[in-house]
């Protein structure tokens, strides 16, 4: 069982850089593949980034790929998102979720995931 509590969201201009925190309690998370994930009202929930639990490879969904970073302190058990050059279709709640039994082929998909987080809001003004 894990718990995971992100924070960092709020509100940034066009252009802006931010970075989203997800802390991680009960477990660490070097066993788990982790995976950031965001939605907007009335849409369904999007993949971000994810990194895989076996070989540590990291993975951006396509609207995201050459702005965003993905990248965790295992000291601190905290992944962390670093956002750039952001954009208004960005706005949306950021959510971090981990699963231990997440094959590669499923990483993308918020259903192979068992625990998630509260979400942040992250909101892009133009």
């Amino acid at each position: 069982q894990v718990e995971l509590v992100e924070s960092g969201g709020g509100l940034v201009q066009t252009g802006d850089s931010l970075r989203v925190s997800c802390a991680a309690s009960g477990s660490t998370l070097s066993g788990y593949a982790i995976a950031w994930f965001r939605q907007a009202p009335g849409t369904e929930r999007e993949f971000v980034a994810a990194v895989s639990r076996v070989g540590g490879f990291t993975y951006y969904g396509d609207s995201v790929k050459g702005r965003f970073t993905f990248s965790r302190d295992n000291g601190k058990n905290t992944v962390y998102l670093q956002m750039t050059n952001l954009k208004p279709e960005d706005t949306a709640v950021y959510y971090c979720a981990a699963g231990r039994r997440v094959i590669t082929s499923s990483l993308r998909s918020p259903g192979a995931y068992d625990f998630w987080g509260q979400g942040t809001q992250v909101t892009v003004s133009s």
